[in-house]
């Protein structure tokens, strides 16, 4: 796995600190979006919280992970799929959220029809949140 994390870092032009490899290698590992907490968490006494941050947002610019807002209006983090992301991944994908677990899932090969808006509206960003039961909860 460190040598998919090198190579993801090196492809996206950021540098391989530590702090980079962990906050990666917590999301390859996670089939599931992470809220900082548990980020902070997983990665705590390994790295500080302003690092954690600044990865984070970094990820962010980069296009490595993406954002899902949540009803609780705090934000979880994703992987994104680095096959898809290039194909209107980070902005028009599906999002599972399991009412049991409250873990969200993306849904990589789940697409949802172009929406008509009315005259006059013009769309800025597409967001689809299916809530239910996952796989492991059913």
């Amino acid at each position: 796995m460190e040598f998919q994390i090198d190579q993801i870092l090196k492809k996206n032009k950021l540098s391989l600190t530590e702090g980079r490899k962990k906050v990666l290698e917590l999301f390859l590992k996670a089939d599931y979006a992470l809220v900082h907490a548990e980020i902070e968490k997983a990665l705590y006494n390994i790295i500080d919280r302003v690092t954690v941050y600044r990865t984070l947002q970094s990820f962010l610019k980069k296009g490595l992970i993406h954002l899902i807002p949540t009803t609780d209006n705090s934000i979880k983090y994703a992987f994104t799929n680095q096959d898809v992301r290039h194909q209107q991944f980070q902005e028009n994908h599906v999002h599972f959220f399991c009412s049991n677990c409250n873990k969200t899932f993306c849904l990589d090969n789940v697409t949802f029809p172009p929406i008509k808006l009315p005259d006059g509206f013009k769309e800025q960003f597409q967001e689809l949140i299916i809530t239910g039961t996952c796989d492991n909860c059913k």
